[in-house]
């Protein structure tokens, strides 16, 4: 995963590298999530930030329990904050890491509390094995 390689540092090597274009999907899925996450619970948006947690550091959080939780088989139908983070998932995924670090960037514009919890979490996983 790229969001990882975060920082809020400029590039040090010398001349700083133009950002590549965002495409128009991106910007509208984009866009589409954060509709959501203004209208999320704080139950949720912790949920939220722990699936970001597992894209940012993949196996040194504890999110293997939750993704093995999510493969039952339910018996009931998907909520819509499921449904949402499905999609979320798959749009992640076909983003390149310009556009996730845009998302995150205007995620923080939006929420920077919560953007802030994500980078205290993200920097108390190091040393994990």
């Amino acid at each position: 995963m790229y969001l990882e390689n975060l920082s809020c540092a400029s590039p040090t090597s010398g001349q700083a590298k133009e950002p590549e274009p965002i495409s128009y999907v991106t910007l509208q899925e984009q866009r589409c999530v954060l509709s959501w996450f203004q209208g999320w619970t704080a139950t949720q948006k912790e949920r939220f930030l722990q699936d970001l947690l597992g894209k940012a550091v993949p196996g040194k959080v504890c999110t293997l329990l939750d993704s093995l939780s999510s493969l039952q088989v339910k018996d009931h139908l998907p909520n819509i904050f499921e449904c949402q983070l499905r999609l979320w998932n798959q749009w992640f995924e076909s983003w390149g890491e310009e556009e996730r670090n845009h998302f995150l960037h205007i995620l923080e514009e939006r929420d920077p509390v919560f953007v802030a919890q994500f980078y205290s979490s993200v920097a108390g996983t190091a040393g994990r094995d």
